[in-house]
């Protein structure tokens, strides 16, 4: 990870980065993580909780809520912990413009230029920032940010239109600027500002749906394996597992691996989606079950229980079992369930 922070920082150097690592740090989990990459110039969290962990944990690199506070008790703790805030609707306004004196925030005022998610639109933007430069002393600093609809489309239109939105917005104006994820960073330079947002290629995943991390010169950080429990000989014609969707043609070894959709294995991963044992490729055989999966291990020599079997990682890109699933890398990564165990290297 700390590689791919430095791969980062030379694809955006005029950038400060802002670390996201929200949903557990995208499955690779938050607090090692965070410790991890120490020289982010500030982390980013969805929720309270997540930034008191990491201040538990003795992180005291800034830290920004880009969900915001929702309540005044919110607001005093993020206060208390010196967090910095997103206000993306005018009820977070009301709340900063009731705060007690005493602490001066960083606030990022996020700007809707196309996601329809969160942030006020190109209508709202003024008199959202006349209020909070109205507030005075509650107000450190005032940053701008918005967030793509579309980045990893290379010629995408929308990505185009909100750049362009974005530039008269914030036209004329000295505050810092952050617009920036991991798809843009290395699609879109001109949106790379004064701060970018790198979640998942800190991971070393590629956002881009036609490539893998390594093609971004970033390094895959998780690894996800579990153990071979069982060999069984399966006869031409025989099928194996719920719903017999996987049948023999020809007399068969069949590994059965330690790992299910209890650990977040898709269950929509289809026949031969490949299992690596023995540092070889083999064939998923099967519905996912939710403890284990059955992998065809016929071509694989001298396959025994104990064995490890890669079901994604710098050998066996998880953009290609997302593929497989039908979904995106970002779903398995953060999928990965609380009893699969972390193992640092």
């Amino acid at each position: 990870m700390r590689g791919n922070l430095t791969r980062i920082r030379e694809v955006a150097p005029r950038s400060r980065v802002m670390a996201v690592v929200k949903a557990n740090a995208y499955g690779h989990g938050l607090v090692p993580t965070a410790l991890c990459l120490a020289d982010a110039d500030a982390f980013a969290v969805a929720r309270l909780e997540e930034a008191l962990a990491l201040r538990g944990a003795g992180v005291r690199k800034p830290i920004v809520l880009l969900e915001g506070v929702f309540n005044a008790e919110q607001l005093a703790e993020a206060a208390r912990q010196n967090l910095e805030i997103v206000v993306h609707e005018r009820e977070q306004l009301v709340l900063l413009e009731q705060a007690p004196p005493g602490h001066r925030f960083v606030v990022w005022l996020k700007i809707d230029t196309g996601m329809n998610r969160l942030g006020f639109r190109a209508a709202q933007v003024d008199a959202a920032l006349a209020s909070l430069v109205s507030m005075g002393e509650r107000l450190h600093e005032l940053r701008l940010l918005t967030h793509f609809a579309s980045a990893d489309e290379h010629d995408s239109p929308l990505t185009g239109q909100q750049l362009a939105q974005f530039a008269v917005l914030a036209q004329g104006r000295s505050f810092a600027r952050s617009l920036a994820n991991s798809a843009a960073i290395f699609a879109w330079p001109d949106a790379q500002a004064e701060w970018v947002r790198p979640g998942l290629a800190l991971y070393g995943v590629s956002p881009f749906a036609d490539q893998v991390g390594s093609a971004l010169g970033l390094a895959a950080a998780m690894r996800l394996v579990s153990t071979v429990i069982a060999v069984r000989e399966v006869l031409a014609g025989e099928t194996v597992g719920y719903g017999g969707t996987w049948r023999a043609t020809r007399d068969s070894r069949v590994a059965i691996v330690a790992g299910g959709y209890g650990d977040g294995l898709p269950r929509s991963l289809p026949n031969g989606t490949p299992v690596l044992v023995h540092g070889r490729r083999a064939a998923l055989a099967g519905r996912v079950s939710m403890d284990m999966i059955a992998v065809d291990v016929t071509g694989v020599d001298a396959v025994q229980v104990g064995d490890a079997a890669v079901l994604w990682g710098p050998e066996l890109p998880v953009e290609e079992i997302a593929s497989h699933a039908g979904t995106i890398s970002y779903e398995l990564l953060c999928g990965v369930s609380q009893r699969v165990p972390l193992t640092l290297v």
